[in-house]
């Protein structure tokens, strides 16, 4: 039977950014994936997820710094540009973009702050209904390539990756742990790292956790969320460099959009409803379907506030989200297991800074922010 010193679940952003610190700084290292990496059926696929700094909450601001740095150092090992710079606008009552200008100035971040009228003549192509803030540091990440790299870069030191490897169960052993496929084939591990995404919910039974670990655990909720491609309609708008990211957040409704990229044939707009899925009991349940009332009103956004798209979606897909009650990252250990779901349809801008941090708790040689262990999260849920 193999043994690793550290075996990572699951090969989307978060768990092949783990396996490549771990692997980096000389541990042994085994990788598994229920499928291949960046599989359509998960989190990490495609070659469209934003990149921003702007957040309401300062702390997130500075993680992004932070993780920053991790990218620029992916970007140089692979020689792949990874994020392509767009910037992006915020805006919506909801959205507070005075309060997003805040958390950048707090972290040194460039940005403007503009009236409606002053964004809609810089881009025509959107119709503001609020102040617009504008910060050109952001842009769009390839999820599909950046998964890649990092497992590149973790096989290069060393690491096993095993693909078509469905986890079913971890036991505890005497001093280490005997992790079951849904094919029978075992390996041992001295330490676990579950970065299982949307099917976290339906192993969290059979992982040997402690009790008490577990009823910290607040509840996790998967979507199967939807988004459209939609062409532009100049097409001198192809070049994609003239559409920032946005999103923008009123009462009861949050829409946001980039571009498209390979994912569309870089010919259109990837646009979603924030949470407009279906909640699923686990990934394991989702159908791929999508939903013509959700559909509708995603056209009927697009009509009003997105003049320079055609309304008619020429492509649409649906991914995973994993969410927590406050959106806060789940990032914690208990005994030799520690637990990942760094989601909440935000999580894929940290991916190197979350590997970092994961490599760290799971050695024993650093911490995690407070907000990601499971008794703040029991805490913030009880209030």
């Amino acid at each position: 039977m193999e043994s690793f010193e550290y075996v990572v679940v699951g090969a989307g952003l978060s768990g092949a950014a783990t396996a490549w610190q771990l692997a980096a700084r000389g541990h042994e290292v085994g990788l598994l994936e229920r499928s291949t990496p960046a599989n359509d059926a998960g989190s990490s696929h495609g070659s469209a997820r934003i990149f921003r700094y702007a957040y309401p909450d300062a702390f997130y601001t500075g993680l992004v710094l932070e993780a920053k740095t991790g990218w620029d150092e992916l970007a140089r090992l692979s020689g792949k540009q990874l994020i392509t710079p767009t910037g992006a606008v915020d805006y919506g009552t909801v959205r507070q973009p005075e309060r997003l200008a805040a958390a950048l100035a707090q972290h040194g971040i460039e940005h403007e702050l503009l009236t409606a009228k002053e964004a809609q003549n810089r881009w025509p192509q959107i119709a503001f209904d609020t102040e617009v803030l504008w910060h050109p540091g952001a842009g769009v990440i390839d999820a599909h390539e950046s998964v890649a790299a990092m497992v590149d870069q973790a096989v290069a030191h060393g690491a096993s990756l095993h693909t078509n490897w469905t986890l079913t169960s971890i036991v505890a052993g005497n001093s280490s742990y005997v992790l079951t496929s849904e094919d029978g084939r075992s390996l041992h591990a001295a330490n676990v790292i579950v970065a299982a995404g949307g099917w976290l919910p339906q192993l969290l039974g059979s992982l040997s956790l402690p009790s008490a670990f577990l009823a910290n655990m607040p509840a996790l909720e998967v979507r199967q969320e939807q988004a459209y491609h939609f062409p532009y309609a100049d097409p001198a708008s192809r070049d994609e460099s003239q559409w920032p990211t946005f999103i923008h957040k009123r009462e009861g409704w949050q829409a946001y959009g980039l571009p498209g990229g390979r994912d569309a044939g870089f010919r259109g707009q990837k646009v979603a409803e924030y949470n407009g899925g279906k909640i699923l009991p686990s990934a394991a349940d989702q159908d791929g379907l999508i939903d013509s009332a959700n559909r509708r009103r995603v056209i009927e956004y697009v009509e009003k506030y997105l003049p320079g798209l055609i309304p008619e979606p020429y492509a649409e897909t649906t991914c995973l989200f994993t969410n927590t009650p406050t959106e806060n990252f789940i990032l914690d250990r208990a005994a030799g297991i520690t637990i990942l779901s760094p989601c909440s349809g935000h999580g894929a801008k940290f991916a190197p800074l979350i590997g970092q941090l994961a490599a760290d708790l799971a050695t024993g040689t650093g911490t995690v922010p407070q907000q990601f262990r499971l008794v703040a999260q029991a805490a913030a849920g009880a209030h």
